[in-house]
């Protein structure tokens, strides 16, 4: 795709939604605290500013690829960039509660990363680190297997219900890692539950594309990690990006 038609892709995805409200309103409210000001009391890190790239850069490099920009107030992938890739916030997370929206455009394809490794050897955030999937399930050939669609732990487990919406919609999204407990919401539904470090984990990345060791080194097992998201060259855009710790 063209970058003119990419830029016109991605402006038809985010101008009919631009004046749709965030995960939290930013009224004051009874206890005359802004909405920005009462997340911070409760201990939430705001990621991204809805202006810049601050804070943001490619995986394993200094800087943010090109083909990420921040447009109508979202994080925003445009295909067709010579200079793209996947996007990882700074800082290294533990237990934490992740909380975004994502409005990925039609037969688009994404994901959001967490416990990611960076280091030498390593190409990819998908080599280490874990994948809440973003997905158009209807059109995107990834949604014709459970464990590649919306809201799955990647290739792990299978969403326990269809939330997504429509290609072209925002969806709120929210990941909790706690004492080795993994959550995935879609939409205010609970659509993941898993238990690291058990039998039933490790058979699963037994059964899964991460089994190889030498491709996947170490893969979930890490405690601690770096937060992305991905570029699978197809338009999608992110927002209210904030996390805190657990």
């Amino acid at each position: 795709m063209t970058r003119p038609l990419a830029l016109l892709v991605v402006s038809a995805l985010l101008a009919p939604l631009a004046a749709c409200g965030g995960l939290v309103g930013g009224a004051d409210g009874a206890d005359g605290l802004s909405g920005a000001e009462r997340r911070a009391a409760e201990g939430w890190v705001e990621l991204f500013d809805g202006e810049t790239l601050d804070g943001w850069r490619g995986f394993n490099r200094a800087d943010a690829p090109r083909a990420w920009s921040v447009e109508d107030g979202a994080l925003t992938f445009t295909p067709g960039t010579d200079d793209g890739g996947d996007l990882m916030a700074e800082g290294v997370h533990g237990d934490f509660e992740l909380e975004l929206e994502w409005n990925v455009g039609a037969c688009g394809n994404s994901g959001v990363f967490y416990a990611v490794e960076e280091g030498d050897g390593l190409d990819a955030p998908w080599r280490t680190g874990l994948e809440m999937q973003v997905l158009d399930d209807a059109c995107h050939p990834d949604g014709k297997y459970p464990s590649h669609r919306a809201g799955a732990l990647y290739d792990l487990y299978v969403p326990l219900a269809e939330a997504a919406r429509p290609a072209g919609a925002w969806n709120r999204a929210r990941i909790v890692v706690r004492d080795g407990r993994i959550e995935h919401w879609l939409n205010g539904q609970q659509l993941v539950a898993a238990e690291t470090g058990t039998d039933d984990w490790r058979a699963r990345i037994a059964a899964s594309k991460f089994r190889d060791a030498g491709a996947f080194p170490a893969y979930g097992t890490r405690q601690r990690g770096r937060i992305g998201v991905q570029d699978h060259g197809d338009p999608v855009a992110y927002r209210n990006i904030r996390i805190r710790a657990l």
